[in-house]
């Protein structure tokens, strides 16, 4: 198992189940994923209820409450405490092989361990996506990705640029609207989605219809994009213009940004809230696993080419839960009982 955060604890749960023996990889020091590197103020989009893996719910009394970060933190580290598997902190994985039907996991340092099967949930975290804005690579003011950001202290008084129309992107641009000049900049409309309809949390009807563990991600061969899903404070953020939002610029000249309508404006800082990549380096060697773009190649987590590899924790990986607490559980049994079919047979 490479990877020790929501995904790797939550498929040696289920692997455990099954009479195997799982051994987690995670790079870091502790067994709890990218969460303690996200901005301060993150919160859950679901609510507590709906924020738990297999054979452990989260904590608190309030069930519609939304979690803080560091309340998943806690949670994961509690759920790696409590699991009966062999977890190796500070062990990264540097390449994948594979001879005959058994690989070779290699270690950063030297280390080497052979397995019939590996699975894949190291995330994404690891490899933000920075995409080749119009005139970036011209721009003399500061640029970080929302991987770098942790609060808006640091910005305070200066005049910021961010970019992108995902969850992350207008909750970082309405914090830091709170202390210094934001544009949120994207290259079309923000859609929103209701936190709570008819009374009831978003989670509750896509669980209810079903719509949480469609199979979508079979015709899918890229995630979509995803609408903000928002209790009214980010809508009327940005219709008091705090911050305002503008299409994406296109170009820059030294500190200066230069905007659709020609209009050329200098900006101290640029926050890239342009999501991230499937982080896969390892697997780069491993014929078959990865596509040009270093994407995985699979169906409904089970590589298509290379027999015995998984990978869970996918965004869509089968449906728009996947990559979630509250869905990961769901994937991570399935590749689970697959695994343990096929080990068997051998």
């Amino acid at each position: 198992m490479i990877g020790g955060g929501q995904s790797g604890l939550a498929t040696a749960h289920a692997l455990l189940r099954r009479g195997l023996r799982p051994v987690v990889l995670e790079a870091s020091d502790r067994a709890v994923g990218s969460w303690p590197r996200y901005y301060d103020s993150l919160t859950l989009f679901s609510a507590v209820r709906y924020s738990s893996l297999p054979g452990m719910p989260f904590p608190g009394a309030d069930r519609d409450r939304y979690p803080h970060r560091d309340e998943v933190v806690d949670y994961l580290a509690a759920y790696a405490d409590r699991l009966d598997a062999e977890i190796r902190t500070g062990c990264r994985v540097s390449a994948v092989r594979r001879t005959g039907d058994v690989f070779a996991v290699e270690l950063e340092g030297g280390g080497r361990l052979s397995a019939r099967a590996v699975v894949a949930a190291s995330g994404t975290f690891g490899r933000p996506h920075r995409p080749a804005l119009p005139g970036l690579g011209e721009f003399t003011g500061q640029v970080l990705h929302a991987a770098d950001y942790r609060g808006p202290a640091p910005f305070a008084g200066r005049r910021v640029v961010v970019v992108g129309a995902g969850n992350s992107a207008v909750q970082i641009a309405a914090e830091l609207a709170g202390t210094a000049r934001v544009t949120l900049a994207t290259r079309g409309p923000v859609r929103f989605a209701a936190r709570r309809v008819l009374g009831r949390d978003l989670h509750f009807w896509t669980v209810r219809t079903g719509l949480d563990i469609a199979p979508l991600g079979r015709f899918l061969s890229r995630p979509p994009a995803q609408p903000v899903i928002d209790d009214g404070r980010y809508r009327a953020a940005l219709a008091a213009g705090r911050p305002d939002r503008r299409p994406l610029f296109t170009a820059a000249d030294g500190a200066e940004l230069v905007w659709p309508d020609g209009r050329r404006e200098e900006a101290d800082a640029i926050v890239l809230a342009t999501g991230y990549r499937p982080d896969l380096p390892y697997l780069a060697g491993l014929d078959g696993a990865l596509d040009d773009d270093g994407y995985s190649r699979h169906r409904e987590g089970l590589a298509t080419r290379v027999p015995g590899l998984a990978f869970v924790g996918l965004e869509w990986q089968r449906g728009l839960s996947s990559n979630s607490l509250r869905g990961v559980g769901r994937d991570a049994e399935r590749i689970a009982r697959r695994l343990a079919a096929r080990l068997a047979c051998r």
